[in-house]
């Protein structure tokens, strides 16, 4: 009988929850998807400044050793440790806070004002609402209606 995912992620955010604070790291994410015939568990992590390979490699064999002490998988999987990348994903207020000023990309789960996706400068983050500049226009889209939001990079 297989784990379910979401008790997977919350193993692999517990195991890593201190010691990437200890070590001036931050968790974005954890995936932990099946791709063809492989199952796969990504944890994106981050920092101030960003992080390197070597961040990674530290990461990944610390995570490899604590889920071989605790290993909640049921079938095999590959390990990929990276950063987020440019359009990292907001996933919590926090992260919707730490970006006022940088472009988003925002989608909603019902329309507002007749759209359904926002990409422009987030302009601020108050009372449970993003403001966002897209173009000429403003629009205001109350956090409780985000179905998704990363960061965006718009030419």
């Amino acid at each position: 009988m297989s784990t379910p995912k979401s008790k997977i992620k919350q193993t692999v955010e517990q195991l890593l929850g201190s010691y990437l604070e200890d070590n001036g790291f931050e968790l974005v994410d954890v995936e932990y998807v099946k791709e063809g015939s492989n199952w796969f568990l990504r944890v994106f992590v981050d920092k101030e400044g960003g992080i390197d390979i070597d961040d990674c490699g530290t990461i990944s064999e610390y995570i490899s050793q604590k889920l071989d002490e605790n290993d909640p998988f049921p079938e095999a999987y590959f390990l990929e440790v990276s950063s987020p990348g440019a359009e990292r994903p907001l996933k919590k207020a926090a992260d919707v806070a730490k970006a006022v000023g940088k472009d988003v990309y925002v989608t909603v789960y019902e329309p507002i004002q007749g759209l359904k996706e926002f990409e422009g400068r987030l302009l601020s983050f108050e009372n449970e609402e993003l403001l966002i500049s897209a173009g000429k226009k403003e629009h205001l889209v109350p956090y409780a209606k985000v179905a998704s939001a990363r960061l965006a990079i718009i030419f």
